[in-house]
């Protein structure tokens, strides 16, 4: 998806007591939800049923207050981004693909992912044996 990733929010709480997700993380999960459906869609795939590695490239751009120096330095990976956590950008993934990509992040067996500078995007790849193919 392009446009700067955000990290998973953390939950908020009303004055009764009651948790919510704030509506920042709300909607980028429903936006992240629906380019997945389209693309299951268009590839006429069913949710994976079975155990999956998922892979998470979140690029975010580079600050324009910084130096031309430290922007190059950004543009080669000499300098990596600090905020938000990776940890939270890769709960935020997984959120959004749950029922929809997998049938459940249960099924996620293995997690890498990438934090850099670059063109803003976040790209999530998804990997698994098909369970069709006889040895």
């Amino acid at each position: 998806m392009i446009g700067q990733p955000i990290g998973k929010g953390r939950p908020r709480f009303t004055r009764q007591g009651r948790a919510y997700t704030p509506t920042k993380t709300r909607d980028y999960e429903k936006r992240l939800a629906a380019i997945a459906s389209d693309k299951m869609v268009e590839l006429e795939l069913d949710p994976i049923a079975v155990p999956c590695k998922v892979h998470v490239l979140a690029q975010f751009e580079v600050p324009k207050s910084w130096s031309r120096k430290r922007t190059e330095a950004a543009w080669r990976a000499e300098v990596f981004p600090g905020r938000p956590d990776i940890d939270n950008v890769i709960k935020i993934a997984l959120d959004a693909l749950n029922g929809v990509m997998f049938e459940d992040d249960a099924q996620v067996y293995q997690v890498g992912a990438t934090k850099k500078y670059g063109d803003p995007m976040i790209l999530i790849t998804i990997e698994w044996e098909d369970a069709t193919t006889e040895s």
